[in-house]
């Protein structure tokens, strides 16, 4: 292991630190940082390395079984073991510039297996082992994928999957290359060639929100060295326990569990469950000293409803992203913990782009303000001019390092994305006179109803606050008087009755707490269809509702109720 501080590591280490300066003082770090644009750079080798050999004994990784196991990994244990894996992968015939889909689960070797592919120069596509056949087998296809590595487990969702590429397998399977082989190679590796920053790094799938997953292409400099701006949100230090809740396979995890936390120099902290338990997370951040939690939304709802006083966490920074934070949660949070839970945006085609930056007053509802390194600017959809209100965009005049090098294979579609020096992330948001944003909705879900612009987000953060809901997604439903109205599709809590009364209360209690303009008009219990990451396809609902026609008197779906079948004895 060198122990010389290469060139690239140094310009990345100034600007790391220059965050850590001002990692509460969002406005004059805004106004200072500036992206590092090395000429070499190779994050596992210069960065990585680097930390393990000055702080060798720390840990990286604190891996925490359903079992009560624990096992932590140091900085110069990973730095080593990765050095194995990439030596071994290179012999079994894995080169600089192939492209390797990871399926692993919460497993050490998820990481090990990411370090050396890094320091090696190879291309890697995180893929949950949770997606089906048909999914592994487009990602396989569209990505030109040609190594897999994945669990025992998980080989036989393969054996049906035709294509020519070499299998990985973490344990024993008959027919695939066992992983554990690697612990027989060599612990000092040299790299095969230079890594340029340029050079392609990662291939992730969109969630699918709205349209087919997107394949989204990132460099050696883009999320590395990008995810400056998320590490300076999660206000993570040098030596913290840090706690992400997210599935691997997707961006949040690299983000949250990789870059970010290690850029900080930071113990990654994972809870290895099958199921998520509220009661079982905190008992972990508590026993375990967290003191920075990353969680969605959703996860902060259930640790909310889970009796968080209970639990004498000493937290210093908590955040959430991956869709809109509901007020009541952070309310919830702050009575609980005495900390404010800050909200943030970013994007699988970026870094994080705006949040509440440590130590800034937090605007309730608010994502906050944009991150060091980004310029971000609103757009009318329709004229294309800088507006309060608008498509969320990042000004790509100063090449932020923290953007998709592109969509794989499909070149129209990047330059759409990126028409007149803009990324368009396809999000509208409002900005007001200090510069704080707030998220309204993806353009596709907001929509019109009787003449008023409608963001589902804001509704279903009401609807979700009623004891019967546990999730809801809003879209327009077609009427014949004014076009559309809104409806509310509600994923009810455990136990309710799924019948009109039911039903009355939770529109009930909306109707008091939104203007009449937004008034939920209908309603319809049903299970919601989610991505493979966990995010409601509104899409799908949408398209339920346009193919009903304009709905007539009369016309209803099963465990569906209009306000005009529910009057109450107060109406």
């Amino acid at each position: 292991m060198s122990k010389e501080m290469s060139e690239g590591a140094r310009e990345f280490r100034d600007a790391r630190d220059l965050l850590l300066r001002h990692r509460e003082d969002q406005e004059t770090a805004h106004r200072e940082f500036s992206w590092p644009r090395p000429e070499h750079f190779n994050w596992a080798l210069d960065h990585f390395d680097e930390v393990a050999r000055t702080r060798p004994d720390r840990t990286a990784l604190w891996m925490v079984h359903e079992d009560g196991t624990e096992v932590h990994h140091t900085y110069r244990q990973m730095s080593e073991r990765s050095n194995q894996v990439a030596n071994w992968l290179l012999g079994q015939g894995v080169h600089p510039g192939d492209r390797i889909m990871v399926a692993l689960g919460d497993q050490v070797e998820l990481w090990e297996t990411t370090l050396a592919a890094i320091k090696m120069g190879a291309v890697i596509s995180p893929t949950s082992p949770s997606l089906s056949e048909v999914d592994l087998e487009d990602r396989l296809i569209r990505g030109d994928i040609s190594h897999v590595i994945c669990s025992p487990a998980d080989a036989a969702r393969f054996e049906n999957v035709d294509g020519h590429w070499t299998r990985i397998c973490v344990g024993y399977m008959e027919g695939w290359l066992e992983y554990p082989d690697s612990e027989h190679a060599a612990l000092d590796f040299t790299p095969p060639r230079p890594t340029s920053p340029d050079d392609p790094l990662l291939l992730y799938f969109t969630s699918g929100t709205a349209a087919h997953p997107k394949l989204v292409s990132h460099t050696h400099a883009s999320y590395p060295i990008g995810h400056l701006s998320t590490m300076y949100w999660l206000g993570a230090r040098p030596g913290d326990v840090h706690m992400n809740v997210t599935a691997p396979g997707w961006a949040k995890h690299a983000y949250s569990s990789v870059f970010a936390p290690w850029n900080a120099e930071a113990t990654v902290l994972v809870l290895a469950r099958e199921r998520f338990d509220p009661e079982a997370l905190m008992d972990t951040m508590e026993r375990c000293g967290v003191a920075t939690l990353c969680a969605p939304p959703t996860v902060w709802r259930d640790i909310s409803r889970a009796d968080p006083e209970a639990w004498p966490v000493a937290l210093r920074e908590a955040v959430a992203a991956g869709e809109p934070l509901d007020p009541a949660v952070v309310e919830s949070i702050q009575r609980a913990w005495g900390i404010t839970i800050r909200d943030g945006f970013g994007q699988t085609e970026t870094t994080l782009l705006i949040g509440n930056g440590p130590g800034q007053p937090v605007l309730s509802g608010s994502m906050g303000r944009p991150m060091p390194g980004y310029d971000i600017v609103l757009i009318d959809p329709v004229t294309d001019e800088p507006s309060d209100l608008g498509e969320i965009c990042v000004d790509l005049s100063d090449e932020p390092v923290g953007t998709m090098r592109g969509y794989v294979d499909d070149p129209e579609l990047t330059r759409e994305a990126t028409r007149m020096g803009l990324y368009r992330t396809g999000d509208i948001a409002s900005r007001d006179s200090s510069g704080h944003i707030t998220y309204i909705g993806r353009i596709e879900d907001v929509f019109t109803a009787s003449d008023y612009r409608i963001s589902p987000f804001e509704l279903e953060s009401v609807l979700i606050e009623h004891e019967y809901v546990e999730d809801a997604a809003v879209v327009p439903s077609p009427d014949p008087l004014r076009l559309a109205v809104v409806k509310a599709y509600v994923r009810p809590a455990e136990g309710v009755a799924l019948d009109a009364e039911s039903a009355r209360a939770i529109m009930r209690h909306a109707r008091d707490r939104l203007p009449p303009h937004k008034r939920v008009r209908r309603l319809e219990f049903a299970e919601l269809p989610m991505t493979a990451s966990g995010k409601i396809r509104r899409v799908e609902l949408r398209r339920i509702e346009a193919e009903r026609g304009t709905a007539t008197e009369g016309a209803r779906r099963p465990r569906e109720f209009w306000e005009e079948d529910l009057p109450g004895p107060d109406e």
